[in-house]
This record gives C-alpha cells, sequence and structure tokens, in this order.
C-alpha cells in the first residue's frame, strides 16, 4: 500500500471535487446504509381505482394519508418504519403538454407534492413508482424518453425513495436505461434512495445479472419476482434466496440491498406462525423491510411481530452482512447471520430455526451448535447466552459452546434465537 501525504490546504478541495463528481455520475449518496424500512401499497391495495366502491382501498391520497397517520400513531415510525411508499396505479393516463407527469386528479386531487408534504409533516418520508419502460406495468405512463424530466419532477415532488419497475422494456437495454435514470436523478441534488427491478427481469430470462453495476447504480434491487399473500409464495422467494446465495450474498451491505420483496404479515394468506417464519428468514436475509398490508386491520399478535424490537434490531444490524442457510434436514431449515456486538474476536449470530413441514404437531430439533448450526469452535469461546427473539423479555439461557441445542418448532412456522458468545471467567461455571 503506497501512503501519499495531502497538504492541508489541498484537501478540501479534493474532497470537494470527490463530492461533486459522486453526487453527478456515482451512486454512493448516503443512504440505505442500513436495510431501509417502511409501507409500501402494492401487495396489498395491488391497483384497485375505484374509490366508489372500495373508498378504504382504492389508490388515492385518502389512503396514503392514512397508512401515514397509523404508521405514527400505533408506533411503527418510532420503531424504524419510516418511508410510506406509492406504488403503481397514482397517475393520469397521459401526461400533460409539456411532458411532465401528472397525479390521477379524482383519486389524488391536491397532487404528489402535497401528499409528499404531509407525509414529512409526520416524520416520515415519501417513495413514489415508475417504470423504466415505455409504460407501468398497469399500462400508465412510462418513463421511456423522459428520464431527465421525470427526475426533476420527483426531485421537484421532495420524493425520498424510487422503485423503477421493467415492464415494457428491452431487457437486453434496460441495464443502461437504468443508469442513465440515476444519473440523472443524482443531478438534481435530491437525495432519492433508489430501488431496481432489472435483476428480477434478467433472472427471469436466464441473464445473469451485473452485480457490481448494480451496487454503482442502485441503493436495492428485486432479485425474483412478485410476492404474493401465500406461504407457498413465500417459501419459492426463500427457495431461489438459498439456491443461490453464494452468487447474491457478497454483494449486499450497507447502501446495496437484495431485495426479496415486502413483508406480507397482517394480511389473509400467513397464519400466525407462517407469519413468523416470514419475519425471520427476511431478518436474516438482513433484507428491506417494507410491510405491505392494512396497519388499520392488523392483529394485536402480527403487530406485536412487526414491532418487535429485538428482532429490528438484528435486521438493522449495522454490519449489514446476508444470512445464509446452512444446514437442511428432515424438511427443516437453519438459517444462520453473523450480527453485531462483536465479543472478543467472535460475532454474535442470529438463527432461525424454519419448518417446512406440515405434521400435526410441533418438531423437535436437536443439533449440535458447532457440527450443525455452524457456531465458532474457537477453544477461547466457552459457551453462549442464548436470546429467544421472539420471547424478548425471557431471561436468556446458557448454553456450553460444543453443547447440543433443542427447540421445538410449530409446522410451518419458525423459531429465532441470537447466540451471544461467552469468554473465560465471563461465562458460568458449570
Amino acid at each position: 500500500m503506497v501512503h501519499v501525504r495531502i497538504p492541508a490546504f489541498l484537501l478540501g478541495a479534493i474532497v470537494t471535487v470527490w463530492f461533486i463528481n459522486e453526487q453527478v455520475l456515482g451512486l454512493e449518496n448516503g443512504l440505505a446504509r442500513r436495510p431501509p424500512m417502511g409501507w409500501m401499497s402494492w401487495e396489498r391495495f395491488r391497483c384497485i381505482t375505484d374509490c366508489k366502491k372500495y373508498p378504504d382501498e382504492c389508490i388515492s391520497e385518502k389512503l396514503f394519508k392514512r397508512m401515514a397517520d397509523l404508521m405514527v400513531s400505533e408506533g411503527y415510525r418510532d420503531a424504524g418504519y419510516e418511508y410510506v411508499n406509492i406504488d403503481d396505479c397514482w397517475m393520469a393516463d397521459e401526461r400533460d403538454k409539456d411532458g411532465v407527469l401528472q397525479p390521477n386528479k379524482e383519486r389524488f386531487p391536491n397532487g404528489i407534492k402535497h401528499l409528499a408534504d404531509y407525509i414529512h409533516e409526520r416524520g416520515l418520508k415519501f417513495g413514489i413508482y415508475q417504470d423504466i419502460g415505455t409504460k407501468t406495468c398497469a399500462g400508465y405512463p412510462g418513463m421511456m424518453d423522459y428520464f431527465k424530466l421525470d427526475a426533476q419532477t420527483f426531485a421537484d415532488w421532495h420524493v425520498d425513495f424510487i422503485k423503477i419497475d421493467g415492464c415494457y422494456a428491452d431487457v437486453e437495454l434496460m441495464v443502461d436505461d437504468y443508469i442513465k435514470f440515476g444519473e440523472y436523478m443524482n443531478r438534481t441534488g435530491r437525495p432519492i434512495l433508489y430501488s431496481c427491478s432489472w435483476p428480477a427481469y434478467q433472472e427471469y430470462d436466464g441473464i445473469i445479472p451485473d452485480y457490481e453495476q448494480l451496487k454503482k447504480t442502485c441503493n436495492m434491487w428485486r432479485n425474483w419476482g412478485d410476492i404474493e399473500d401465500s406461504h407457498e409464495s413465500v417459501v419459492e422467494i426463500t427457495k431461489y434466496f438459498a439456491d443461490n446465495q453464494d452468487r447474491i450474498v457478497p454483494h449486499h451491505g450497507p447502501g446495496h440491498w437484495n431485495d426479496p420483496d415486502t413483508l406480507v404479515l397482517g394480511n389473509y394468506g400467513l397464519s400466525y406462525d407462517q407469519s413468523k417464519s416470514q419475519l425471520a428468514v427476511w431478518t436474516i436475509l438482513a433484507a428491506p423491510v417494507l410491510i405491505s398490508n392494512d396497519l388499520a386491520k392488523v392483529t394485536p399478535e402480527i403487530k406485536e411481530l412487526l414491532l418487535n424490537r429485538a428482532i429490528i434490531k438484528v435486521n438493522q444490524d449495522p454490519l449489514g452482512i446476508q444470512g445464509r442457510l446452512v444446514k437442511t434436514f428432515n424438511k427443516m431449515e437453519i438459517w444462520k447471520r453473523p450480527v453485531l456486538p462483536r465479543v472478543g474476536h467472535e460475532l454474535t449470530q442470529a438463527v432461525a430455526f424454519v419448518s417446512r413441514r406440515a405434521d400435526g404437531a410441533p418438531y423437535s430439533v436437536t443439533v449440535h451448535l458447532q457440527e450443525d448450526v455452524g457456531l465458532s469452535n474457537n477453544t477461547i469461546i466457552k459457551g453462549y447466552k442464548v436470546y429467544d427473539l421472539f420471547n424478548p423479555d425471557a431471561k436468556p439461557m446458557l448454553l456450553r459452546a460444543n453443547a447440543n441445542f433443542e427447540t421445538r418448532v410449530n409446522p410451518s412456522g419458525a423459531n429465532f434465537f441470537r447466540f451471544v458468545p461467552q469468554y473465560g471467567t465471563d461465562f458460568i461455571r458449570f
């Protein structure tokens, strides 16, 4: 390594030039240093636009104001959920005479800037949706040939987060277009979290995405298809992340996140145990946590899961390391992720035991901490304090480092723990 001493009078100028260059041409925008948290409309509210039939569900100013208010009153904002994101179907059928995007005037009578201001006044951030192609997936005006104008429009509206979809676009050419739009967006000077979709479209066509380019362009990206309101959909997406973990894990971390899509807890398709399973796996994946449900109808037990501070702390761990599936046996999965705190030279490990079984009773699992779970075999470690993340008020369990660990997992559910290493005299004497 070559060390160069930079005169003090030059340092400020160099930093300024670097910042301007990065702002214009590079992604590093200081955003998404931890997995983004918030709420998004698509999975639950889709493209419901008939406000006469469905006044509480249609994609409208009223819906997003209601969700913003609930995020505050129900404690989601204070727990770390900060984005309120519109997905498709917010636009008018055509741009105005100057080419500027317009919201549907009946459903968004006060305009998008008004809605953004309303959300910001509540201490939240505002996200919006567009498509890199000629039309959005629902058929509204896309951004093809309008990249510069749309970037400035979103900045003028004080957008904080933008998801760009990939319908009605050439899969071979879309990467260049995503890059181009990102550059225009950076030139506006407004920091906007950039969520891309090109990997999902490429993967379906058998194309391996260029993850180095993704990290230079996007803060997060969808890797696979849309999640549906079912346990089967959650399992399918989980399988993609397990099957491809060696390829995608190295590219995941602060500022650039793999995205398995929204949490669907609190809707119709997941049981309580299946809700625990999705939450545990998404937390191990260090995934963005964007809820898609009707916050007014979330049951107390699901709300308790979504607001579980111990699990949120693991998800938001500043190291941002994506965990892995480490063992599968008897339709059981063990997922593991290193997190802080670091004790000595060893990191804490978050471990999820995930059931793919459909038995009529919970399934008992006994594993060796080192051989099965993959915890450290460093002889300095004498044991672990084990915290039950789904029961954060419980007293931690104490285990020797080379011990077996037993847990009983409900069908299609998950149990979730944090193993904190203990050294020498810091650990209990048996």
